[in-house]
């Protein structure tokens, strides 16, 4: 017995420093310097800047990110889209299934204040079939912006800036911008509140027109989204614009005479991995 427990002693005592050396071995690996995430969310419809892209429609969106520790980030997003082909007079598109968007930047903190900043770039790319014999006159909706935002804890203010000349399908309009003033502003520890205003304003002229006369318009948010267990988050939100009539008769289907910008409530649930 005395035998056997002198060997077990000195055995502990020889695999200590092994297994000492291996806890440090494991607790020195460092932490990679990059993340990558996805999101996949279902919604009752998609709107985006006030407007319905899908006519009402329910929309499956989902995306990829890349995030350094340096500030840097890409990634990517899809959603299903209908609002290219609900006017083929008018955009040329005879079909148009999704909206696919590339974006990538940098972004970070003023010191150890609650002030951040984020700029870069974002391409909406719609693929599928334009023709100008369809709809004369008419150019493809793919749009390349330049923006930057300021934040303040749950407050932020964000400028988009098209770098193109055909924004969102309106020839000549290079310059336009979008103006985003957004919060998120937490009730709970679960429960945020989201409320946000934003500018459409369009540049240039087609055929003798201005487009800021034709196109332009502000839109209006408010909602509350709610976090559940294991990352997934369900919320509703209600989405207004303000509009001339002129400019509510160039956001109108020819399909089924619907304003897209018109009142809408929205909900959705949507889960990160």
């Amino acid at each position: 017995m005395r035998k056997l427990l002198l060997v077990s002693a000195v055995s502990a005592v020889f695999s200590l420093p092994f297994a000492v050396f291996s806890q440090s071995a494991a607790a020195a690996d460092p932490a990679p310097p990059y993340t990558f995430t996805g999101n996949f969310g279902i919604f009752s419809q998609y709107i985006f800047r006030g407007l319905t892209q899908t006519n009402g429609n329910p929309a499956a969106q989902g995306g990829f990110d890349f995030t350094h520790s340096s500030g840097f980030y890409a990634g990517t997003w899809l959603s299903n889209i209908s609002w290219l082909t609900d006017s083929p007079a008018v955009s040329g598109y005879s079909s148009a299934p999704l909206e696919w968007d590339f974006y990538g930047g940098y972004r970070g903190s003023f010191g150890a204040s609650d002030f951040g900043y984020d700029v870069g770039l974002l391409q909406y790319y719609y693929p599928g079939t334009h023709s100008t014999t369809l709809a004369p006159g008419t150019v493809k909706a793919d749009t390349l912006e330049g923006y930057g935002l300021v934040s303040w804890k749950w407050l932020s203010a964000k400028y988009s800036y098209s770098l193109g000349n055909n924004i969102f399908g309106v020839p000549n309009s290079r310059g336009t911008g979008y103006l985003d003033i957004s919060a998120n502003y937490p009730l709970t520890d679960k429960l945020t509140l989201q409320a946000h205003y934003g500018n459409q304003k369009y540049k240039g002229t087609t055929s003798g027109v201005s487009n800021d006369s034709v196109a332009s318009y502000e839109d209006y948010k408010l909602g509350l989204s709610y976090a559940l267990p294991k990352n997934y988050t369900v919320g509703g939100y209600y989405t207004s614009t303000h509009m001339t009539a002129l400019q509510k008769a160039f956001y109108t289907n020819t399909s089924d005479n619907r304003n897209v910008g018109k009142d809408a409530f929205t909900v959705y649930v949507q889960a990160t991995f």
